[in-house]
């Protein structure tokens, strides 16, 4: 299948199951992802504020933040850019680009020191290859961070037997 194909494949398999389902599946997900010793060990993790129709990170965002760590989500810029800001509580977040809920605190610019990045996807393969939604955001900020362990995360029906993988896509190390 093409990834315009697996796309609308993933789309459609969303569509099977309710918000409340999908919150519930998350649980599980998110438990796993606090388990990795990559995220026990990390001072400074990228993450993700979730839409409906993605893992969850709603409430692991304030555990990390109660842990000491150092939580980024990112910003979108422009069509092409998102720079990354601090989270420290849901009173950092308004409604910015493509109705996702963004962070308005300070501009992180220390790449160098983000050991964990958590990253969502359309879908993932089992050789670490992930499939955005198409508009390489997230390739384009983890070429930046060669460095930095990079954790995919979905839904069991979100795991492909193969994504097609082009050289500026970027691979996981780990799939959850």
């Amino acid at each position: 299948m093409s990834k315009s194909q697996i796309r609308q494949h993933i789309r459609m398999l969303k569509g099977m199951f309710s918000e409340q389902q999908l919150k519930e599946s998350s649980e599980a997900i998110i438990q796993r992802l606090l388990a990795s010793p990559a995220v026990h060990r990390a001072k400074t993790i990228l993450m993700y504020y979730s839409l409906p129709d993605e893992v969850d990170t709603h409430q692991v965002l304030d555990q990390l933040v109660e842990k000491g760590k150092t939580v980024l989500l990112p910003a979108v810029l422009n069509d092409t850019d998102i720079e990354l800001r601090r989270y420290t509580s849901p009173a950092d977040l308004k409604g910015g680009f493509f109705d996702i809920m963004e962070p308005v605190g300070e501009v992180f610019t220390h790449e160098e020191e983000i050991e964990v990045a958590v990253v969502p996807g359309m879908g993932f393969d089992g050789r670490g290859n992930r499939l955005g939604r198409g508009k390489g955001y997230y390739d384009r900020l983890l070429a930046r961070l060669p460095h930095t362990y990079k954790i995919g995360v979905c839904f069991d029906f979100q795991k492909m037997p193969g994504i097609p993988a082009d050289e500026h896509d970027i691979k996981m190390d780990v799939v959850i």
